[in-house]
């Protein structure tokens, strides 16, 4: 006699299935979608520990950060209609997050580890004016460094715009 539990059936496995199916509700699921995409994109960002993370996010990172943001902004209207007393706190954990990838993504460069066998990408630099020409004139303030990333890809919500 062997002290293992029997395996349940698929037809068993099925029914457990469809009882656990009959007992969620979509709304428990959507919540439980933004909640896990909002921590997913805190840990990317090096958010979720105490100690500062080791190095900056890498582009992969920021671009799981911002997959995270559009896909809870896309969850929002259905928590909002089922479920709003969820909301509020959602929407608080999603602008902090996006004021966390705006400040990480605007403030310093990105660590790209190049593939294998690759060198690191370079920037082609800027062409110099020919001679006679004036250098393009800046329309940003002295010491203002334009909009970074996240505003100028106009996917990410920025406070006062």
């Amino acid at each position: 006699m062997s002290s293992q539990p029997e395996q349940p059936s698929e037809e068993q496995m099925r029914a457990a299935y469809e009882a656990e199916l009959s007992r969620i509700a979509s709304v428990d699921l959507v919540l439980q979608a933004a909640a896990s995409l909002l921590n997913i994109g805190a840990h990317r960002l090096g958010l979720t520990s105490a100690a500062p993370p080791a190095a900056p996010p890498t582009a992969e990172d920021l671009e799981q950060v911002r997959d995270a943001v559009d896909a809870v902004r896309g969850l929002l209207p259905v928590i909002e209609r089922s479920a709003p007393a969820e909301l509020r706190p959602l929407r608080d954990a999603l602008s902090q997050l996006q004021m966390a990838y705006s400040r990480i993504a605007g403030s310093a460069p990105v660590a790209v580890p190049p593939t294998e066998g690759q060198q690191a990408p370079v920037s082609p630099p800027a062409p110099a004016p020919t001679p006679g020409e004036a250098a393009p004139a800046s329309s940003a303030p002295e010491g203002s460094t334009g909009p970074g990333p996240a505003e100028s890809s106009g996917r990410l919500w920025v406070p006062g715009r």
